[in-house]
């Protein structure tokens, strides 16, 4: 079929726009019942765009219940359903499909929003105003002794606070990145990170990858045949693949990217969520390294705190500067809140609660999917999951976007959508129970298991 979406009416992200444009044009009549829609490859060639794109937005079409998807035969659309509702953003995180942490069990989370926001208001006088880019001295002192359990030695004067990990990252990209620079990341790299490599022009160089993450030996190749700007890595828990760096690993990452003067941007969102963490390797080489990390992946998505540990005193300066002119500064009342957990021991706590959760939840997934190959951490709340060759991932995708556990194809994390092997982010954190898990985790497996018996094969 010849069918071209009209993005030129609607804003936000491509794939929404696609997705919104297929439900308009249902509703218009444009699109029936039965038709058939263009495979993804030639959709994505004809907008232009890549296939990641075009698979995410076939995706939220089938969750938004307007796409049928039948393994070869391609995908149809299924016409709209009765009392359906226009087109419309996706309302939450989970329906998005964000990676975001469970809440504790027992409503501890709640408990202790409630319990600080006394200290908000006796805050409300200063907190109220307009604050310092980057944190005020107190925020940053604070911030400083969270990241020196960790990177020993970390200086209030090295450290900024960010409207969270994505907020910091940007101002770090900003100031290593220009057009046409060369910057290294696994082959499967968080999304979020991609496009902002792309928006400040620079090439993704993809690294191959094993159980532990980036292999040194294709970082070191990859800087032998060109400079590299910078690598990218999220050392602990790497999303999509969950992969952890050992600490023999990290000293090796280290040790090429001082040899050939490699800056690291260390995307450290769930290092402290184990009980014993390794050394980031902002503390094995930081004179070359921007550690980024946030209290949104720990704690919760709706916490827009974040702190980049930069690697001197130059650097943090010119990062607040770049800091205030796309967020002006952090959130003033969420600021005020994390400080006070930090100081009185409740963010400890609470971090206790989400890890022990995570792990609970973990069990429980893995324990209901029989037969795949799946990869986790204990107190991770995403799982990668291998599939069977034959599968083919992004259709899997599709048939389960009505799942309340949102499911990623592998193509998602790669820079062009080919990826080296079929694979499933599943995320855990945005169920509603512990049930909720095990329930869409059995009806998953049920899904793969029904797809090889069907012989729905990669094209």
């Amino acid at each position: 079929m010849r069918w071209s979406p009209t993005l030129a009416t609607s804003s936000g992200p491509i794939y929404r726009r696609i997705a919104d444009a297929m439900a308009q044009d249902v509703a218009d009549g444009r699109l029936a019942a039965g038709d058939r829609l263009p495979s993804q490859r030639e959709l994505a060639q004809r907008l232009g765009v890549d296939l990641t794109t075009v698979t995410r937005a076939y995706a939220e079409a089938a969750r938004r219940g307007l796409v049928d998807s039948d393994g070869r035969r391609g995908s149809f659309v299924r016409g709209p359903a009765a009392g359906a509702s226009p087109p419309r953003a996706v309302a939450s995180e989970a329906a998005g499909g964000m990676n975001m942490p469970p809440e504790p069990e027992g409503g501890l989370l709640r408990e202790a929003i409630a319990a600080g926001i006394p200290h908000m208001i006796e805050q409300s006088v200063a907190s109220l105003h307009y604050q310092t880019s980057g944190g005020s001295e107190d925020d940053r002192i604070a911030a400083a002794r969270f990241l020196a359990k960790t990177i020993a030695g970390t200086s209030p004067d090295e450290v900024v606070v960010t409207a969270g990990a994505q907020n910091g990252l940007h101002a770090v990209c900003g100031i290593l990145l220009g057009s046409g620079d060369r910057i290294a990341a696994g082959v499967f790299t968080y999304p979020g990170f991609v496009a902002l490599a792309r928006r400040f022009g620079a090439t993704l160089v993809p690294l191959a990858m094993d159980e532990e993450g980036i292999l040194p030996d294709a970082l070191e190749r990859e800087a032998k045949r060109a400079p590299l700007a910078a690598l990218y890595v999220i050392p602990t828990n790497d999303n999509p693949t969950t992969a952890t760096m050992g600490s023999a690993r990290r000293q090796a990452i280290a040790d090429i990217a001082r040899r050939f003067g490699i800056r690291i941007i260390e995307d450290d969102p769930y290092g402290r969520l184990p009980e014993n963490p390794l050394s980031p390797i902002a503390a094995l080489v930081p004179e070359l390294t921007w550690h980024v990390t946030s209290v949104s992946k720990i704690l919760s998505p709706c916490l827009r705190v974040g702190f980049v540990r930069a690697p001197d005193l130059r650097s943090a300066a010119r990062l607040a500067g770049d800091i205030h002119e796309t967020a002006i500064m952090p959130p003033p009342l969420n600021l005020a809140l994390v400080k006070h957990w930090l100081a009185d021991g409740t963010f400890a706590r609470l971090v206790r609660g989400v890890r022990a959760e995570a792990e609970t939840r973990s069990r429980a997934a893995i324990a209901s999917l029989s037969g795949v190959d799946v990869r986790h951490r204990p107190e991770g709340y995403h799982l990668w999951l291998k599939l069977d060759a034959r599968l083919a991932a992004a259709d899997i995708t599709a048939q389960a976007a009505g799942f309340s556990l949102p499911v990623a194809p592998s193509s998602s994390f790669c820079f062009n959508g080919e990826a080296p092997y079929q694979a499933l982010r599943l995320s855990l954190g945005g169920a509603r129970s512990r049930d909720a898990v095990v329930r869409e985790a059995r009806r998953l497996d049920a899904l793969l298991a029904q797809a090889v018996r069907r012989g729905h094969v990669v094209v």
